[in-house]
This record gives structure tokens, sequence and C-alpha cells, in this order.
């Protein structure tokens, strides 16, 4: 019996097309799973992607919004960003809450690994559940012109489900962490704040 899960894929060539120190992009000539020629073009990031829904002791989180080039138009978002391959995925989303939300959190726990547009790209996100907050200064990335808006998190999911956010690693963070709490899988603390 064939292995369903097996690379169906031949790669003759692979060439590189472009790279900077964000993305490399190269083009396969290749044998389809119809054993066909064709090309596939994948974009390699040169980061791995980290998100963060911090939750404060009033059971409000911390949404950042900017204005995303690739797609002309202004996005709310959990706090996230990039990370070096080499550096736990934690630490890189310790980085990013604290640079743009100024928040240091004591508590953290996975939230979820998910693969971002896995038809083009390799790129995977982790995704933390932060809480025992405290305030401290943010410090955005010159590329950053941030807007921060805390709100309960119930608010913050409504959005989602209204289809106000729309960046994945926030929704499916969301997502996951409500769910995780009506499951009881959370511990009861963060929970009770999540469902409030």
């Amino acid at each position: 019996m064939p292995n369903k899960t097996a690379n169906p894929w031949t790669i003759l060539l692979t060439r590189p097309i472009y790279e900077n120190r964000w993305i490399r992009v190269v083009e396969h000539e290749v044998l389809n799973p119809a054993g066909k020629p064709g090309i596939y073009g994948v974009v390699h990031l040169q980061n791995l992607a980290t998100g963060v829904i911090p939750i404060d002791a009033d059971g409000y989180t911390t949404l950042v919004g900017q204005y995303r080039f690739p797609l002309k138009s202004y996005s709310w978002e959990i706090p996230e960003g990039g990370g070096d391959p080499g550096v736990d995925p934690l630490e890189s989303a310790r980085r990013e809450l604290a640079e743009e939300t100024g928040l240091i959190a004591r508590e953290w726990m996975p939230l979820l690994t998910m693969h971002l547009s896995n038809s083009i790209t390799d790129e995977t996100a982790y995704c933390f559940l932060a809480w025992d907050l405290e305030q401290g200064v943010a410090e955005p990335e010159e590329t950053e012109d941030l807007r921060l808006r805390r709100l309960p998190f119930a608010e913050a999911y409504a959005m989602a489900m209204r289809g106000e956010i729309t960046d994945a690693m926030a929704v499916a963070s969301l997502m996951k962490a409500r769910l995780l709490a009506l499951e009881g899988a959370l511990p009861d603390a963060v929970a009770g704040l999540i469902l409030r």
C-alpha cells in the first residue's frame, strides 16, 4: 500500500530568485504529483514568527494596530514579530511584547504552533499566552508606527469573530485561548480572566 504522506513531488532543479534579510525566494523546476513538469516558487522566511496574547489582572488584553504594507490596509493584531531561528521562540516573544507594548509578563504558556500560508511559504509561527503583567516602556522599531489598544479579552475575541481582526496569528490565538479556557485547559487564574 502506497504511503499517502510521502512527498509526491520530484525536484529537478532549484534556483535562487531573490534574497534580503527577511526572505529568500527560490524557484523549483519539478515533476508534480501526476508526473508532469512544472514550477513551484517558495518563499523561505529568514525568521520565526512569534505572537503573544497578554492578559492583565482586569481580564484585558492589548492589541497592536499598524498599517500593513503588503495588504495596503490597517491591521489590529496581537503583539507579534520575527525572531532569530537560533533563539528560543519564547525569548523572541518576550522581546516583542516588551518592545511593542512595554509589557513584561511573569507567567507564560505556549498556545499554538502554526504554519502561515503553507502553499507558498515555510513560515512557522509560535504563539503564547502571557499573564501576571507589569507595565514598562515600549520601544518599537523605527519601521513600526504602532497604536496600542487595551480592551477586554472578550471584545478582542468579538472583533475576530466579526472579521475586524484578520491577522492569522491573532485570530487563531484568540480562538485557541478562549477554547482552552472553556475546556478548563488553562490555569484557573488566567481562564477566569479570559472568560470574564
